[in-house]
């Protein structure tokens, strides 16, 4: 959802959000490959990749196969010029698809796909989903009672460099973020406590107001949402940047702390329950919070939704976050799994920090009340496909 490379690292879904997904648990899926017996599959080139059923078996229906193909469009512009991490395609060869997608009609969308993609397996094609979805919260552009919640803008003096006392010998990588503080040193960036606590209050930096610090909380989590404003309009805003301070996941603390269960006097391991603990303890809650020293800044976005890793907007029961090392982003997918509602085919379009691993994805449910709630109950198991273009699979294998 709205993005730039941290808060792809960032954002997570919140079909986990009281689980897996506030752990922010990110890993390599161990898929011995076959051209490299039992290394840690790093790529789906290394996880291997196996032909798949005909597109025409799939039983594609008409509703599904028209958002896909929209929404495949929409990628085509980014898929002709982006470099696939996958290792999978090669940019002409979505060439033929895109040019095809230009004037395919919606009603005939089934066939396209069945025209111009063939299936692959990557690894074991065992699926795991969960699902996220844009966040509204009351919000105002000013300031005033009931709206004191700060939303920044990426501040000029969030830059990158390494610190003063690190030596050269150990400057490797990208440097970190941080900022110089007045010695000249460089340091790392204002955590989360130090933000609430006014580090960067009055200095231009506000581009709006929210009206609830636990919902705003959240909100940076999912790293784009909507503000409800108090003329009844809504201004929509995106991730911009993170101030390079660790994620923790309050979920996971929660449960390491006895709090979340079943039993007497826990509260519901789910997003509900974590909701609930903060509001019934709220110097408790601020301060498990704080153990969270990401702060993500927003910029103001005009698009009809949330941005997706590709740029483009992300759409409801159309878009799926997916690892790109694994999955070509552009690619549509196809996913069946025990979770009827999340059956069918997605476009993969967007990324997130937990999304990680062949098989892995993150169903997107756009916003408003039934959003939040398939979201957060998303946690679907089965298989996956990836749809690449024809003639792809027989270069792949030699076959």
């Amino acid at each position: 959802m709205g993005t730039g490379e941290n808060m792809r690292i960032l954002r997570s879904s919140l079909a986990v959000a009281a689980l897996a997904l506030l752990a922010a648990c990110v890993r390599t899926v161990s898929v011995p490959g076959p051209s490299v017996p039992g290394t840690l599959a790093e790529s789906a080139a290394l996880a291997g990749i196996t032909a798949g059923p005909a597109i025409a078996s799939l039983g594609l229906g008409q509703n599904d196969a028209s958002s896909a193909l929209s929404g495949f469009r929409e990628s085509c512009p980014k898929l002709l010029i982006r470099t696939d991490q996958s290792g999978l395609t090669q940019r002409d060869d979505w060439r033929p698809a895109c040019e095809a997608a230009t004037t395919w009609p919606a009603s005939d969308a089934a066939r396209f796909f069945a025209t111009h993609f063939e299936t692959v397996q990557v690894g074991d094609g065992r699926a795991f989903a969960t699902g996220y979805f844009e966040p509204e919260i009351l919000g105002s552009r000013v300031p005033g009672p009931g709206y004191t919640v700060p939303v920044y803008r990426m501040p000029p003096d969030l830059v990158r460099g390494w610190p003063t006392d690190m030596a050269q010998s150990e400057r490797e990588g990208r440097a970190p973020l941080g900022r110089t503080d007045a010695a000249g040193n460089f340091v790392p960036y204002y955590e989360r406590a130090e933000i609430e606590q006014g580090a960067l209050a009055w200095r231009g930096l506000e581009i709006a107001w929210a009206a609830d610090p636990i919902e705003f909380f959240f909100l940076q989590i999912q790293g784009s949402g909507l503000l409800r404003l108090p003329d009844g309009t809504r201004m929509r805003i995106g991730y911009a940047g993170q101030n390079g301070r660790e994620y923790v996941g309050i979920g996971s603390v929660m449960r390491e702390r006895g709090l979340l269960g079943d039993g007497p006097g826990q509260y519901a391991g789910s997003m509900q329950g974590i909701v609930q603990y903060l509001r019934d303890y709220p110097e408790a809650g601020a301060d498990l919070m704080r153990l969270n020293k990401s702060w993500i800044f927003f910029r103001e976005l005009t698009t009809d939704g949330p941005l997706g890793a590709l740029e483009i907007p992300v759409r409801r029961e159309a878009s799926v976050a997916v690892d790109p090392l694994f999955v070509p982003l552009g690619a549509p997918v196809w996913l069946d799994l025990d979770r009827d509602v999340a059956n069918g085919l997605w476009v993969a379009q967007d990324t997130g920090g937990a999304i990680k691993g062949a098989n892995r994805f993150d169903t997107f449910w756009g916003n408003g009340g039934d959003a939040r709630e398939i979201a957060g109950g998303m946690s679907g198991r089965g298989s996956a496909l990836v749809l690449l273009p024809k003639g792809v699979v027989a270069r792949l294998t030699g076959r």
